[in-house]
């Protein structure tokens, strides 16, 4: 009886360790797996951690190309706006280089008349300086024909020219010549007063002249003029102050 017992204690025993041996077994395995599943949470919140950066990161970039976006749709527009005035500006020019080329077909027979006509003037104005207008009055009839001279230039140099003989007539000079004296030539200075007084005196001082307007003639004048005809030309050489003259001036109608 007593074998018996103890016989059963001992199979108990067995049992009892048999059942905590599986017991820390399926224990063990759970811990395992527990682990398996924390490491792979941890594993999965790692890749959750960087999906959500570069959502992140992309979402930053995804608004950075937006206001870049909006930044170009900016620049084009004005781009855009450049782009027609220049469109608009070329059509302005196309008709303004017709029109141009209408104004130089016009313009070329107006300067050529100009040019006739200061010719003109020249030839019945007091004879002061004649070869110095003449020959620029040949230069503008010459310039006329050349191909090179831009018609802006042409019409520049002919309204140049028309302000020079509008100068003349407010202008005090005094210039050396020739002049035929008895039909001989002499050495004379000339002694312009604008336009209104032409006068001329030799060198020596011994004669002295002035052109008359209504005759076109030169007129000799007598010495008493002298002093005041020596006194006007050291004004217009720039060595006396400006002064009264008495000098003769033709009388127009």
């Amino acid at each position: 009886m007593k074998r018996a017992s103890s016989l059963i204690l001992v199979l108990l025993s067995t049992l009892a360790f048999t059942a905590n041996a599986q017991e820390d077994k399926a224990m063990t395995q759970v811990v395992t797996k527990a682990t398996v599943i924390n490491q792979s949470a941890a594993d999965s919140q790692v890749k959750i951690n960087k999906i959500a950066e570069q959502i992140d990161s992309k979402l930053q970039q995804f608004k950075a190309l937006n206001k870049e976006i909006e930044g170009l749709d900016v620049y084009n527009g004005q781009l855009q706006k450049q782009i027609n005035n220049q469109v608009q500006e070329m059509a302005d020019l196309n008709a303004a280089i017709d029109e141009v080329s209408v104004i130089e077909r016009q313009i070329t027979p107006l300067m050529m008349n100009m040019i006739d006509g200061l010719a003109q003037f020249v030839a019945l104005d007091v004879p002061f300086l004649p070869e110095e207008r003449a020959t620029r009055v040949t230069g503008l009839r010459s310039m006329m024909d050349r191909a090179d001279v831009a018609p802006s230039e042409k019409f520049r140099r002919v309204m140049e020219a028309f302000q020079v003989e509008m100068d003349y007539g407010r202008t005090l000079e005094a210039y050396k010549g020739l002049h035929s004296i008895d039909g001989q030539e002499r050495d004379v200075d000339f002694l312009r007063l604008g336009r209104t007084a032409l006068i001329y005196q030799t060198r020596d001082g011994s004669s002295q002249g002035v052109w008359n307007k209504q005759t076109r003639q030169w007129e000799v004048l007598d010495t008493g003029y002298r002093t005041q005809i020596t006194k006007g030309l050291r004004m217009a050489k720039k060595q006396l102050a400006p002064d009264l003259l008495m000098l003769p001036v033709a009388i127009t109608d």
